[in-house]
């Protein structure tokens, strides 16, 4: 079989990662050279592929009030914090952790939400106490909760509620948000009697609403009924004297893992927009939460090819990198496009192979049933590794986490050294 020649062209995705004589390159800076400096795994990000997925939302909300708020969930970095902080972008956050993560980067805390279904009393403290500019709040639990440290506190916390607009988004069932079934917000038809009760309480001061219907969303359509119906609660809750100042309508869209084709985001808020200027809202001040849609694509793993294993059945190439590291196969058996590192070898010949992790788990994989021209030693790229990929990565079988770099043009920064086993010990103590 021969092995297909290489081309310069962008690889699905993002114009910033592609090949160059044979080489994959992020940006200008060639993986390989990364790889031999740095070791692997090893997480690469292009700088200019993140603003220019940023400056996407941005040309779709150009003069409106808007403010994108970054999911940080999808990839909590400091780094990439800072470079979208500076950027002009507030963050959604769903953890006190998360907090001081934003506010380590300079950020305005007028410019930070709080999601999450099970805020503490303390982290509602930590959040009054810097002044957060919204709490989404996701149950009537929660809002009697909130308004008691907000009055213990002496304070008044603003808030918007968090509808389920009971919405399919058609992603996988892991990461619907916006269904009855699912445990996040407060069900669309309870949403007028949970405002009622709030703009009751002494220690809340209702200033938006807040809807999230999914991640990995790739199509318009659910958007677009989403927002029909939280527009419908916007005018039976104002009409009742509650005033809204602000509609968050999250985030969730998609990104390219293997042929996906979700509308751009100034695309998908073309089509939101004339929705919203259709509806008398066009004015309102908006804000979204985008993740995945602004780090997915602007991210690579690289990892060793440790062994090449044939067997009864499958093939399977045995890499550095592992479900503690890349966590999404194992979790929602996602896809990721696995790439060489370098061209191989012309006489190499390309077998089909799962690609396998360490981990001492059958769920370890990276991938299935790939073809691939590989040989022990090479490095391959795991390619949309941008989100929920170093942000859900663990210490499982006490596994050092890998390095992270940030690539801008030629030149490639090291933001997170990888872990020694020092670390890893480091918070434990043993009885003696």
């Amino acid at each position: 079989m021969t092995v297909p020649a290489f081309s310069a062209a962008p690889l699905p995705g993002t114009p910033f990662i592609a090949y160059r004589h044979g080489q994959l390159m992020v940006e200008d800076v060639a993986l390989a050279d990364l790889a031999r400096q740095h070791g692997t795994p090893l997480f690469v990000y292009s700088q200019a592929a993140i603003l220019s997925a940023l400056s996407a939302y941005q040309r779709g909300l150009a003069g409106r009030q808007a403010l994108i708020c970054y999911a940080m969930k999808a990839n909590s970095s400091l780094a990439l914090l800072k470079l979208l902080a500076d950027a002009g972008c507030g963050f959604d956050i769903v953890s006190g952790g998360e907090l001081d993560r934003a506010l380590a980067v300079g950020t305005s805390p007028k410019k930070i939400v709080f999601s999450g279904v099970g805020k503490t009393r303390h982290e509602m403290q930590r959040a009054l106490q810097v002044g957060i500019g919204c709490f989404n709040v996701e149950s009537m639990a929660e809002l009697d909760v909130l308004n008691q440290v907000a009055v213990d506190c002496g304070q008044t916390a603003p808030i918007s509620i968090r509808v389920n607009p009971n919405v399919d988004a058609k992603t996988h069932p892991y990461i619907s948000t916006g269904l009855t079934g699912n445990k996040f917000g407060i069900a669309h038809h309870h949403a007028l009697h949970a405002y009622r009760h709030a703009a009751s309480l002494p220690g809340l001061r209702v200033v938006g609403i807040d809807c999230h219907i999914g991640s990995q969303i790739t199509e318009s359509a659910p958007y677009l009924e989403a927002m029909d119906r939280v527009l419908d609660l916007v005018s039976a809750i104002e009409a009742e004297g509650i005033a809204l100042a602000h509609i968050d309508f999250g985030g969730g869209l998609g990104i390219d893992y293997d042929g996906d084709t979700p509308p751009t985001a100034d695309a998908l808020w073309t089509q939101l927009l004339a929705r919203l200027d259709t509806r008398g809202f066009g004015q309102r001040q908006l804000l979204i939460e985008p993740g995945r849609s602004l780090v997915g694509n602007a991210g690579v793993c690289v990892t060793e090819v440790l062994y090449l294993k044939p067997g009864e059945q499958k093939n399977f190439c045995i890499v550095d990198a592992a479900m503690n590291d890349l966590p999404r196969p194992a979790l929602y058996q996602a896809f990721h496009r696995i790439e060489p590192v370098q061209q191989p070898a012309s006489a190499l010949e390309p077998m089909v192979y799962d690609v396998v992790g360490p981990v001492c788990e059958s769920g370890d994989w990276l991938a299935r049933d790939r073809t691939l021209a590989a040989a022990q030693g090479d490095w391959l790229a795991v390619l949309s590794a941008g989100a929920y990929c170093m942000s859900m990565a663990s210490n499982y079988n006490t596994r050092a986490r890998a390095a992270e770099l940030l690539v801008t043009g030629d030149q490639a920064r090291l933001i997170r050294r990888r872990e020694t086993i020092d670390d890893v010990l480091r918070t434990e103590s043993a009885l003696g």
